[in-house]
């Protein structure tokens, strides 16, 4: 029994020979501590198995659990944010743009592309809550708008994944032009008549759910995300009175009737399909000649 009980003692292991687990090879979850190795974490698409936690993940991640075999084509994948209001904080908004690009990888908040979902081609817009608190600021909703462009000339259906803390501070009036923007626009999808699914993911907060995040004609939600418009610090003191349990929670916001339906990111995918094949218009028969 050697290999179990140490005959030794004393056997001291210098510092700097002690070897560390690598970072990244095991996930704990938030909400009910189940451990388990990333490798299957990212086969359940990042939800606990236990308690069915979902854990926030970037576009990148949508994008290949959405698009058929990861194949897409981004749009406007260059565009990136100016500084039209000279705005300094702890920096300046151009050095803060610059490290979060560096840190992050990402151009913005948000990411827009088109490819085949199960065969069925649609228009993504997902937003990025790593860039900046995913801030609504002049790129994203210039991205969104041309997304949704892009839908509209090519009469495929639009999905928009918002996962936002709101409006960028640093561009002030400029980000809040893109809640009328965006609206606008998503106006003429409904004209045109096709399809927007707006999918609210944790959390979806300020004014983009004020905007173009409310305006689906479908709208829905991720188990647990928090969803709502302001804090809800703020609001206990406007009102002056304690909020219900699960408050802001998608759970909350569908039982009062702000939400179509909760679906769970393994099956997003299919369900997405079956969506969208529900709304596609029926063929009408032509009449016969003569007739």
């Amino acid at each position: 029994m050697a290999w179990f009980k140490r005959q030794e003692k004393g056997i001291i292991t210098p510092t700097e020979e002690k070897k560390e687990t690598p970072d990244g090879l095991w996930y704990k979850c938030p909400e009910c501590g189940t451990v388990a190795d990333m490798g299957e974490h990212r086969r359940m698409l990042f939800t606990c198995a236990k308690c069915n936690y979902h854990d926030r993940i970037d576009s990148a991640e949508y994008f290949e659990i959405l698009f058929d075999h990861n194949q897409f084509a981004e749009l406007d994948a260059d565009l990136s944010s100016g500084d039209p209001l000279h705005f300094v904080d702890t920096k300046a908004y151009p050095q803060r743009i610059a490290s979060t690009q560096r840190n992050t990888g990402l151009k913005d908040a948000v990411r827009t592309a088109h490819g085949p979902m199960n065969g069925q081609e649609l228009v993504v817009a997902c937003m990025d809550f790593r860039f900046i608190g995913g801030s609504m600021g002049s790129v994203v909703g210039e991205k969104i708008a041309r997304a949704i462009d892009y839908a509209r000339q090519h009469r495929v259906p639009f999905l928009m994944i918002s996962k936002s803390g709101g409006a960028r501070m640093m561009e002030a009036g400029y980000s809040l032009m893109q809640m009328a923007k965006t609206s606008a626009k998503l106006a003429l999808l409904a004209e045109a008549g096709i399809p927007y699914i707006s999918l609210l993911t944790d959390p979806t907060t300020g004014g983009v759910t004020a905007s173009y995040a409310m305006l689906g004609d479908f709208n829905i939600s991720e188990p647990g995300a928090l969803i709502g418009f302001a804090g809800p610090r703020v609001i206990k003191e406007t009102i002056g009175k304690d909020l219900p349990k699960g408050f802001q929670s998608a759970e909350f916001v569908l039982e009062h009737g702000f939400l179509d339906f909760i679906v769970d990111r393994k099956q997003l995918k299919q369900q997405l399909t079956d969506l969208l094949h529900m709304l596609r218009p029926a063929t009408v028969p032509a009449e016969p000649a003569g007739r």
